[in-house]
């Protein structure tokens, strides 16, 4: 059992949000989600797009502070039954309705930036956003798929101090580091089946073959974690308007190391052990551009590629040195694909469009409860309001939904249960950012 909770634990640390496909958080800025984050690589909006591109801290004049937040509220569901197989010659013996209408909370998720340039040749910043989270939920801890996991919350939060040099007046580069502290909780249960399941075993004089309903399977509260990464860009962008940039950012590789908590079922308790896990967050580059059509009209366009292929066997290493194998997984690289338009309508207002797709990172065969991932659309709109010359205001608001069918089929050996049944859903994003210039 102890394998199976690190196992959800890596689960979540890899799961953002269920906003991107590739357990990615893309919500680096409002002003970016008005255009579903089109060109994000190549548009210097404000002092947040070096979340995106080092290297467009140079098209950024004087110092600039820009902050805000983006609010997530999702609808996501999942819909399927579980079923209890005997030990003995594998038929089954149990099955109930597993359905689960609001799977994970709503959040915020906030952002700070801040740059300066320095003359025509070198710029630098920082930001304060955060890449990866999760918040997740059933409604009861005998819920009939509690064994797959309970409550999943992970909080993380990256640091990312930047610096750019101007190759000549049309290209330069950037460079980052990238610190992320990462902190998570997981805890699975057994499910409320469990109690007529004993019942029939004991009126048949047998013994009981599962701990009492919402008894703590395993849980774990992970130590406080600092990884660090990098981040390089290049950005060329012309007199007339048009720019092009490409990014990449490194992959992460976390160390957890912190507490699990497991039920023996040979002594109706808990244990305690001690353990650490090596998980590698993937690298991923964006490739964007922006043209100028009209002095009002600018489209954009980006392809983003995460190299999620990397992540594969997840191996755990107890106190006393050996290492198991969890699970074999098979993730595939993803594409994300995005283009949008700003239009200004007035000195004061300029309104932002967009559309994206997002790939899912996880086959049919390999989705689970805890990793609920699918194809995403997104559809977004936005507009800017120029309050000074100072101070601008930016509001955006998107709506995503999943695409394709998302089955899930997921089984617990240690129990002889198998959740079989799809997940759904869609979500709302409304942002807001403020961009004041000195």
């Amino acid at each position: 059992m102890q394998f199976r909770k690190l196992s959800l634990v890596v689960a979540a640390l890899l799961s953002g949000q269920a906003s991107a496909a590739g357990f990615q958080l893309a919500e680096t800025s409002a002003t970016g989600l008005g255009r579903a984050y089109a060109g994000a690589a190549a548009l210097a909006d404000n002092a947040a797009s070096q979340g995106r591109n080092a290297a467009m801290l140079l098209a950024l004049d004087g110092m600039q502070i820009s902050t805000g937040a983006i609010y997530i509220d999702p609808n996501v569901e999942a819909d399927g039954n579980v079923t209890v197989y005997s030990p003995v010659d594998g038929s089954p013996i149990y099955q109930e309705a597993a359905n689960v209408s609001e799977l994970v909370p709503s959040a915020v998720v906030p952002n700070f930036f801040f740059s300066h340039k320095l003359n025509d040749t070198w710029a630098y910043g920082i930001g304060l956003i955060s890449n990866y989270g999760l918040a997740s939920e059933l409604p009861s801890d005998d819920h009939g798929a509690a064994f797959l996991g309970t409550k999943t919350e992970v909080t993380t939060v990256e640091l990312n101090p930047n610096v750019a040099y101007a190759i000549n007046d049309h290209y330069s580069i950037g460079f980052g580091l990238r610190v992320l502290y990462a902190e998570g909780e997981i805890v699975g249960n057994m499910p409320g089946w469990a109690d007529p399941i004993n019942a029939a075993l004991i009126g048949a004089g047998q013994a009981p073959a599962y701990p009492p309903g919402g008894t703590v399977l395993r849980s774990v509260v992970g130590d406080d974690s600092i990884s660090y990464g990098y981040n390089l860009g290049f950005h060329w962008r012309s007199n007339e308007g048009h720019s092009l940039g490409l990014a990449y950012h490194s992959a992460i590789d976390l160390g957890l190391e912190g507490d699990y908590k497991v039920f023996n079922p040979a002594s109706q308790s808990h244990l305690t052990l001690p353990a650490s896990m090596d998980v590698t967050l993937p690298g991923f580059a964006e490739l964007a551009a922006a043209h100028q059509l009209t002095p009002n009209l600018r489209m954009s366009a980006s392809v983003k590629w995460t190299d999620w292929s990397e992540f594969t066997d997840l191996e755990v290493k107890l106190e006393n040195g050996v290492m198991q194998t969890i699970k074999e997984e098979t993730f595939k690289d993803n594409w994300r694909f995005a283009v949008g338009a700003d239009l200004r309508t007035s000195d004061k207002w300029l309104w932002r469009g967009g559309i994206a797709y997002d790939q899912t990172a996880v086959d049919d065969e390999h989705r689970s409860l805890s990793i609920p991932d699918s194809s995403r659309l997104w559809l977004s709109t936005g507009m800017a309001y120029e309050a000074s010359e100072q101070l601008t205001l930016d509001f955006s608001l998107t709506y995503l939904t999943s695409v394709g069918d998302s089955p899930v089929v997921e089984s617990s050996p240690e129990l002889g249960a198998t959740f079989d049944g799809e997940v759904t859903g869609d979500a709302i994003l409304a942002g807001v950012q403020a961009t004041y210039r000195f």
